[in-house]
């Protein structure tokens, strides 16, 4: 149901295909497509504290990443106590607030390790979709560059013990949701103590329309276990989009991102839960899942066709040091597997023939980018471990950020942005930058509105 819907200035907005988007920009977690890569020339492999353009703190904390459009940087905050939601405008040059927007909620029971702004936003020219979800409702909301109401939807109640953490994408004129929830009746320790019937989770994939979230298309989901991946999109050989989505009930299904039509599904790939994101590379779609603390399964899949019919091909599968949380990535014809406890592997993508495997240390939630040659992660103490995307393991930095952090970096217009629980960090790049910067560092973290 449409909650209410704001006329755009115009009646006209101007897209971006999430293929094409402007140079530079960061309109999605993981950036274009979701492949987490960049070639900015100026992020730097090792720094210090001086070396950053600015430093901001955040009113509130989260895990969100940040979304960058032009001179706009786009993220979500929360409220531990009081659950209350605030989406954060900033500027790209100085981290100076240029809005913000804050909504209120009521504190709900979710995974210890989750937070009260997870899902990472997407971002175009016209402005920023944010989603979040309470046990009443699963709330997408789309904001004006100015921060104005466009449109507001509520997709019925969330049930998941973990709490939510799915991001959206913007695809053309589409702004598309996985919202994989799970059946209560499998949980019966966590939900038989509420005292009062719980529905079962209604899981289903949806686009709306980008100016009006009105509903495009919708695909009805089996529902056993929620999940929190966040698909990737890719062409195919016929020159045709598709989007991948991965799930317990569902395993890796290709769909039409125009139309919604499945074009093909691996099911009973996945035995449990999907909290990393798939990625494609090499010609094939690579998902995750895995049990309490760490990944069981990750697989390669070569997708399948409706015309001429070709079912999906389980092409390999690797089932040691395989990530829960963190996202895969492919950076040519290497896949690199980057392990909640700090193991990486480096794999041919097209066999899944392992070229090596060590320890990088540390513990993580957030998924790693490769700008040009090195690959960057955060781990859960704030460090910033830095390796070599290549044939042989080597590790080329270690940067602390003096605050935990669960959230991936970003990279636009050549700059990396890294956001901890309550602070942002510009790092690189050639943004012009605030007159302050030539009597020292512009680190602006104790006002969250700095001028």
């Amino acid at each position: 149901m449409n909650r209410h819907r704001m006329p755009l200035a115009g009646g006209v907005l101007l897209f971006a295909s999430a293929l094409c988007a402007a140079e530079g920009e960061w309109s999605r977690f993981r950036g274009e497509s979701g492949a987490g890569l960049s070639d900015a020339a100026a992020v730097p492999v090792i720094w210090t504290d001086k070396d950053y353009n600015w430093k901001v703190s955040l009113p509130g904390t989260g895990h969100s990443s940040p979304v960058v459009w032009g001179e706009r940087i786009y993220l979500m905050c929360g409220d531990a106590t009081t659950a209350a939601r605030t989406v954060v405008c900033l500027h790209a040059t100085d981290g100076r607030i240029l809005w913000r927007r804050d909504f209120e909620s009521q504190p709900f029971r979710q995974h210890s390790a989750n937070s009260y702004a997870t899902a990472s936003p997407a971002a175009d020219a016209a402005g920023v979709v944010v989603t979040w979800a309470t046990p009443d409702e699963v709330v997408l909301r789309a904001l004006s560059r100015d921060g104005e109401d466009l449109w507001c939807r509520s997709l019925g109640p969330y049930v998941g013990k973990h709490g939510s953490g799915v991001s959206p994408i913007i695809y053309h004129d589409l702004v598309v949701l996985a919202n994989d929830q799970e059946d209560p009746h499998a949980y019966p320790e966590i939900y038989g103590r509420l005292g009062s019937p719980v529905a079962s989770g209604k899981s289903f994939l949806i686009a709306v329309d980008r100016s009006t979230g009105e509903t495009r298309w919708r695909v009805e989901r089996r529902t056993s276990l929620s999940a929190y991946s966040t698909p990737c999109l890719y062409r195919r050989s016929d020159g045709t989009d598709e989007l991948a989505f991965t799930s317990t009930s569902h395993g890796i299904t290709g769909l039409d991102p125009a139309t919604g039509q499945v074009r093909w599904e691996l099911a009973d790939v996945f035995r449990d839960r999907c909290v990393g994101s798939p990625v494609f590379g090499g010609g094939l779609v690579i998902g995750a899942y895995g049990y309490g603390a760490r990944g069981t399964r990750c697989v390669a899949v070569r997708p399948g066709a409706i015309e001429p019919v070709r079912p999906p091909t389980l092409v390999y599968e690797v089932t040691k040091s395989v990530p829960l949380v963190p996202t895969p990535i492919v950076r040519g014809d290497r896949l690199f597997l980057w392990c909640d406890d700090g193991v990486v592997t480096c794999l041919n993508v097209a066999n899944g023939e392992v070229i090596w495997r060590e320890r990088a240390g540390g513990s993580f939630f957030g998924s790693p980018v490769c700008v040009r040659d090195r690959l960057y992660c955060i781990a859960k103490d704030g460090e910033v471990v830095v390796l070599a995307a290549g044939d042989k393991f080597e590790v080329l930095a270690r940067v602390p950020l003096g605050e935990p952090s669960f959230a991936t970096p970003t990279v636009a217009g050549g700059v990396m942005y890294l956001r901890t629980h309550s602070r942002l960090f510009s790092l690189g790049g050639k943004r012009s930058l605030p007159a302050a910067r030539d009597e020292g560092p512009a680190r602006l973290e104790s006002t969250g509105d700095p001028t």
